[in-house]
């Protein structure tokens, strides 16, 4: 029984040349004089170096740790010693750096003891973490960690398996190759995914330029005896290979805008990740190595088993590069990018290699201005507006460029490619996307400033609030402690009427009250309260002790006796004149 099959909106048919590198089978690459790898390969956090400068490593040996359950970690390709752990050049457009683990081999290749695990026994928590140790991640081009997709989201099931080896960029034909020579170990792996997936059914998508790749998967599903899986041959037509393009044409489910398959009983996985995962479940085999395609101006296109870290440059020469060689593009001619240097390093999401020349790809012709046709929408797959966004992104108006959904163009080049006006469309879309994540970056960083800023002044009123308590406690004790303390009685004495000493010592009672504060006010006017109150005490004190001049100098006692003659003098009334006769 025929299955029907979808269509998906807009779509083009470039020219494949596909063949020349589908003649010759699957070949590995010698061992090359070092190897360069990134510890950043893939979507998510960036793993952390687990070797030295100096240490010896063995093949499969884990040398970075995954950062988090949204990363993956990194192996050692081969044998041999950690010459350095530097930021190098690294295979992407940029012409960016990155840290990497230099390994010079020693020759012997020799596999660290690998650790395996019973999947028939393993909880699918425990199989899923130790795909992440192991390093797998999605091989169709986004390298998202495969252990994250493993889940059947919320239902707890899924209804369909979607295997994508649809592979439609033109030049590509790793996967093509593999599911031709590897078709059994491929599906052992889909089996072990769909078992913890929980999922209904197993649909193999295979463009219909393939035979022999679609008759090598349906007699390995013969010979498996498995129910429930099926490999389809679907129209060839670019971008097929996109996950939700392939999708809709299988299982007629469009999945909108800012919304994921799995909430629609779909997860897509590529043939690369099936056969990754059951290298690793099965053998215990990280991935150190894929199969990469070395098409486009060589002698000998052809598809390669390399290791992971391998200069682009060893690879290519195995082909024979051709004499006028002026780039290397990593991926295909839609969305391919071209590498700063030749001896950028093979990383988990290189599926092929294209050498380009001035013949191959000639230089564009100049662009012209937008006519407004509207072919840039016709072709959109995603069923966007390419030619609004494009005047959203030249005008810099990056928050109306979102409003056409700027983030759910899959930058498949289908508007480039039938633009009469030659206008590189997705790289002004790339341009748009990057300043927007620029832009937040900024804002987040400015928000994490501002909400220090708001912190510090909040702990410092928290501090001063309290000190404040801290003071106001402090002066109400000691408030208290003076209440209760004892007054002296004073000694008694015989002063003048004038005396100083006459005059009654005023005391805490007759002290005016001070009003009632609270906070730092009040406990700033308790303790001079305080001191004042302990001066007034020990001023009556001494002006109520008897003198004691027996120990005085004869002239200081006379001085003292002047003093106080002064003083007796001083209060008493004076005498009104007398009136005149």
């Amino acid at each position: 029984m025929l299955r029907k099959l979808f269509k998906f909106h807009g779509g083009v048919k470039p020219a494949t040349h596909k063949e020349q590198s589908t003649t010759a089978p699957i070949a590995p690459v010698p061992m090359p004089d070092r190897l360069v790898i990134p510890l950043h390969q893939s979507v998510g956090g960036h793993p952390r170096p687990l070797v030295q400068v100096g240490d010896k490593v063995l093949k499969g040996q884990r040398i970075g740790a995954a950062d988090g359950q949204l990363s993956a970690a990194v192996h050692a390709s081969t044998s041999g010693t950690v010459r350095a752990i530097a930021p190098t050049l690294m295979p992407h457009t940029s012409g960016l750096t990155a840290l990497a683990v230099t390994i010079e081999p020693d020759g012997e290749d020799r596999w660290c003891e690998l650790e395996r695990i019973d999947v028939r026994s393993a909880s699918p928590d425990e199989i899923r973490d130790y795909l992440r140790d192991a390093g797998i991640v999605g091989l169709g081009g986004a390298v998202f960690p495969s252990h994250l997709k493993l889940k059947p989201g919320k239902s707890g099931t899924l209804k369909t398996l979607v295997i994508n080896g649809a592979e439609c960029e033109p030049f590509i034909t790793c996967d093509d190759m593999l599911m031709r020579e590897r078709a059994d170990a491929m599906l052992q792996g889909i089996i072990t995914m769909r078992q913890l997936l929980q999922a209904e059914e197993v649909l193999i998508g295979i463009e219909d330029n393939k035979p022999q790749a679609v008759a090598a998967v349906q007699a390995a599903i013969q010979k498996s005896g498995e129910s429930g899986i099926e490999a389809i041959a679907i129209p060839t037509r670019y971008p097929a290979g996109g996950a939700k393009q392939l999708i809709r044409v299988l299982t007629g489910i469009e999945v909108p805008h800012g919304q994921r398959s799995t909430d629609y009983g779909v997860q897509c996985f590529n043939v690369g990740t099936a056969f990754a995962i059951h290298e690793a479940l099965s053998l215990g085999r990280p991935m150190i190595q894929r199969l990469v395609t070395v098409t486009g101006n060589v002698n000998a296109p052809r598809n390669y088993e390399v290791l992971l870290g391998t200069p682009m440059d060893h690879v290519v020469r195995l082909a024979g590069a051709r004499p006028d060689t002026d780039r290397y593009i990593m991926g295909g001619p839609m969305m391919g990018a071209r590498m700063p240097a030749f001896d950028v390093p093979v990383v988990k999401a290189t599926n092929c290699i294209l050498v380009g020349s001035p013949a191959l790809f000639p230089p564009p012709p100049p662009e012209m201005p937008c006519i407004r046709c509207g072919e840039c929408a016709k072709a959109c797959p995603a069923d966007l507006a390419p030619f609004e966004m494009y005047w959203h992104s030249r005008a810099k108006n990056f928050g109306k460029a979102q409003e056409y959904h700027l983030f759910d163009c899959i930058e498949c080049g289908c508007c480039s490619f039938v633009c009469p006006s030659r206008i590189p469309l997705v790289d002004y879309f790339r341009f748009s996307k990057s300043e927007i994540w620029t832009r937040e970056r900024e804002k987040d960083a400015a928000d994490t400033a501002r909400d220090r800023f708001e912190f510090k002044n909040f702990r410092q009123e928290r501090e001063k609030q309290e000190k404040a308590e801290k003071l106001a406690a402090k002066a109400a004790a000691t408030r208290e402690k003076v209440a209760t303390e004892p007054k002296a009685a004073p000694t008694p004495a015989t002063p003048t009427a004038a005396s100083p000493a006459a005059q009654p010592a005023p005391t805490a009672a007759a002290a005016p009250a001070a009003p009632a504060a609270t906070g730092a006010d009040a406990a700033k006017k308790a303790l001079i309260e305080a001191a004042m109150e302990r001066a007034r005490q020990q001023k009556a004190q001494a002006a109520a002790a008897p003198k004691n001049t027996e120990n005085l100098s004869p002239e200081a006692q006379a001085e003292i006796a002047e003093i106080d003659a002064r003083r007796a003098a001083a209060a008493k009334p004076a005498t009104p004149p007398a009136p005149d006769a």
